[in-house]
């Protein structure tokens, strides 16, 4: 049986300690027995936001930790092509490029009033 991650695992640093070794021990197993992982964008948008405001990382390290975990093999990242969101900088936002990305992978292209977000 596959597996998604929710924010409340992919966020696990440690603390607290019980949590942290419950879900690297889910992990470890999923892994062990071949069963798929993921994680959605959703779950990547909202940790994200997670890591500036809890955790007080700065956006593009808090993008790049995200990055790392998305292109670590651990977890498929669905829909396939958001983990590239996590790359730009500049224009649109990270949830504006996760709505892009979306219609992607559906072959539509994004109707939107907002400037910034025509080019993502």
């Amino acid at each position: 049986m596959a597996i998604g991650l929710d924010t409340s695992v992919l966020l696990l640093i440690g603390v607290p300690k019980a949590q942290a070794q419950a879900a690297q021990r889910r992990l470890e197993q999923a892994i062990e027995d071949g069963e798929p992982v993921f994680v959605c964008d959703l779950v990547l948008a909202e940790a994200y936001y997670a890591l500036q405001f809890h955790y007080g990382v700065p956006k593009a390290e808090a993008r790049a930790m995200l990055l790392g975990f998305a292109r670590s093999g651990v977890a498929a990242v669905e829909p396939r092509g958001a983990a590239s969101a996590l790359t730009s900088t500049g224009g649109a936002g990270l949830v504006d490029r996760f709505i892009h990305s979306r219609h992607r992978a559906l072959g539509a292209t994004t109707v939107t009033f907002e400037r910034k977000t025509r080019s993502a």
